[in-house]
């Protein structure tokens, strides 16, 4: 059975953002606009995309 999982995309930049937030993007992989990630949809996961919405864009979702 194959994990379900998210892509996503970057869309903002960290610049003049508080310090937990570029952290938030580097633990996603991402660190410059564009970056895409596909990773594994958990919890945690979806939490970490929830504090950082207005940077990332949510891809495609696969079950």
């Amino acid at each position: 059975m194959a994990a379900k999982t998210v892509k996503i995309r970057q869309t903002g930049s960290p610049i003049r953002r508080k310090p937990e937030q570029r952290a938030t993007l580097i633990g996603l992989g991402l660190n410059k606009v564009g970056r895409e990630r596909e990773l594994e949809d958990t919890p945690a996961v979806r939490g970490m995309i929830a504090k950082v919405q207005h940077m990332v864009e949510i891809v495609d979702e696969k079950a």
